[in-house]
């Protein structure tokens, strides 16, 4: 079996991919793009990267036996230099430009697209790291109320809705208001703004995050995910608690999730799509 490249951005999901390839005694390399700080990379091989070379990020990848590769964590859309594009990036330029102007979904697809043809399998986080992904029903110890299910199927809709416009992939919903939506700052900065704003709009401790993926969405790619700093978001929010799209969203530190949650007495519900 070739080797996985990771693409690494923010969060710890590029993190539990390297050290579960470790664990294994699996052959991979962390890309890790320039402007991309990342703190656990010390004991990891390594390969450095520049948007504008792509020809030698897929020759250094080849040359370190790398045949497929995954896309974890968040990334800023960089700010390109054409003075530093090698000959490969010449030939995307057009394509790109147009693609990250796009949506979320749109631009990545279109990146998927650029390593396959580039002669690399695209294989989803989760494929790697089946565990992490959410099953359905209560996954701690407080379950949802029939208001909070009534709002998180809200919620479902809004998500639904987003998505079609390749903008976001959460929302937060109570009483059947809508508080705060997911846009390109992620979903700590929801929670964030519905901890600032919504407060008159509900009663106290009513609200639910919801997160799924976006309706067509390549699931090899962004798939939503959750972790301990989301509950932590929440609960500094007020809500109940958070619903997920069951099959379609990842739990990352899946232990310490449910632990948090328990703790602030929130719930945590895989919700069958």
């Amino acid at each position: 079996m070739g080797g996985l490249a990771i693409v690494a951005g923010r969060g710890d999901l590029p993190r539990l991919l390297a050290e579960d390839c470790a664990h294994r005694g699996l052959p991979y390399r962390v890309v890790v793009f320039d402007g991309v700080r990342l703190d656990w990379l010390a004991p990891h091989p390594v390969i450095p990267a520049s948007f504008e070379k792509p020809g030698r990020l897929f020759a250094a990848m080849r040359a370190a036996g790398c045949t497929a590769v995954t896309f974890a964590g968040g990334i800023v859309r960089p700010a390109l230099r054409p003075l530093r594009f090698d000959w490969t990036m010449w030939r995307l330029a057009p394509r790109l430009v147009s693609g990250i102007r796009s949506g979320d979904d749109s631009t990545l697809r279109l990146v998927a697209r650029i390593f396959e043809s580039a002669g690399f399998t695209v294989r989803a986080p989760h494929e790697i790291l089946p565990d992490l992904v959410a099953r359905a029903g209560v996954l701690g110890r407080v379950a949802p109320s029939e208001r909070d299910r009534a709002d998180a199927a809200r919620g479902a809709a809004i998500v639904a809705a987003l998505g079609v416009a390749d903008v976001g992939q959460a929302a937060v919903v109570g009483r059947g208001i809508c508080l705060g939506l997911e846009s390109i700052q992620g979903t700590d900065a929801l929670l964030d703004f519905v901890a600032r704003t919504g407060a008159g709009y509900r009663p106290a401790g009513a609200g639910v995050l919801y997160k799924a993926p976006k309706p067509g969405q390549d699931l090899r790619l962004d798939l939503p995910a959750i972790g301990p700093s989301t509950v932590r978001g929440a609960a500094a929010a007020g809500l109940a608690g958070i619903a997920v799209q069951a099959e379609g969203v990842m739990i990352l530190g899946y232990g310490e999730t449910v632990a948090a949650a328990d703790a602030a007495g929130l719930f945590l519900w895989g919700r069958a799509p």
